[in-house]
């Protein structure tokens, strides 16, 4: 299993509607490591949704459930899409600002590449996480 973190600006997608809706398709990514990231998921790999903006913390967990397929939102250009599904809101939201002072989190893509909208976490970064967030995952 591999592990991801997605992106999200609250007023655009929150965690809130993604519980809502109970599955989306995670589309519009046009950045082409992204783009890399989102063809590396596969189907059960667990994905930590951050909400960027101000409140910039991981508050949630999701899944893939479907793999990597042309976005239908692109108009031009090969663009990928993900179907992803809420797994659990995490019990404590875990801010960048703890992230950033974590010996282990610190080299994290989130920290590194703050810009990329899609990025792969290390088994050691999603124990953490989840231990900072107060969650049994």
């Amino acid at each position: 299993m591999n592990y991801w973190l997605v992106k999200s600006e609250p007023e655009a997608y929150s965690w809130s509607d993604f519980l809502k809706d109970g599955q989306t398709a995670w589309t519009g990514v046009r950045n082409f490591a992204a783009r890399k990231n989102l063809r590396a998921m596969r189907t059960g790999d667990r994905v930590f949704f951050y909400h960027s903006g101000e409140e910039k913390s991981v508050v949630g967990l999701a899944r893939v459930t479907r793999e990597a397929y042309p976005d239908p939102t692109a108009d031009e250009g090969d663009w990928s899409a993900v179907d992803l599904a809420p797994v659990k809101t995490l019990a404590k939201p875990v801010a960048l600002a703890a992230i950033k002072s974590d010996k282990k989190l610190k080299e994290m893509l989130l920290v590194r590449q703050s810009r990329l909208s899609v990025t792969p976490v290390t088994a050691e970064q999603f124990a953490r996480l989840a231990a900072l967030s107060e969650t049994k995952i």
